[in-house]
């Protein structure tokens, strides 16, 4: 790859950081998809030594990448993303990855082919992160800046997708526990 274009996926990724999240920071700021994602990859980062058997590197390389789509797209949260929004999301941004040079269209393309077809521990790993990220995000904004459906979305959510591991689930209980104080102190 050459510096055009390495600048060239540069500047696409950067409309990541004006793509706004349906969640807001505790200081009531509309987060943005980067933001987000660097928070996953930061999470995979400090679990190096509770996911030993897991190559956390590649977590943190799809934790970077799983939302490059958005780029194309903007955030649509998951409680109303259709198939027909899916679609398009991975439409296009295929089409963006063909263009690439090569090696980085392989390696974009095999990062997120092995995140969606969650088969391996790593795209567990990455999947249940990014999950509860949100979850966490929402526990710190205020709760006025929730949506109806969330106060019992956030109960339930990414409990599956962290039920392959004893820690996760366990972070996953602690977080409920932040969300019930939340609910209970703060309406």
């Amino acid at each position: 790859m050459n510096a055009a274009e390495y600048l060239k996926i540069l500047h696409t990724a950067e409309r990541l950081k004006d793509t706004e999240r349906h969640c807001t920071t505790s200081g009531r700021r509309t987060e943005s998809v980067a933001e987000h994602s660097w928070r996953v990859a930061l999470m995979a980062f400090l679990l190096r030594r509770e996911f030993s058997d897991v190559n956390v590197d590649k977590v943190i390389a799809m934790s970077l990448v799983h939302d490059l789509g958005e780029c194309f797209t903007g955030d649509i949260p998951t409680f109303i993303k259709t198939d027909a929004d899916r679609e398009k999301e991975d439409s296009l941004f295929t089409k963006w990855i063909s263009e690439l040079p090569d090696e980085v269209s392989e390696e974009l393309s095999g990062l997120l082919s092995e995140l969606e077809k969650q088969e391996t521990k790593e795209a567990k790993l990455c999947k249940a992160l990014d999950k509860l990220e949100a979850l966490i995000q929402h526990n710190e904004s205020p709760i006025d800046t929730w949506s109806e459906n969330e106060y019992e979305l956030n109960k339930i959510y990414a409990f599956k997708e962290t039920a392959f591991s004893e820690w996760l689930t366990e972070l996953r209980k602690e977080i409920l526990s932040e969300t019930l104080d939340k609910i209970a102190n703060e309406q």
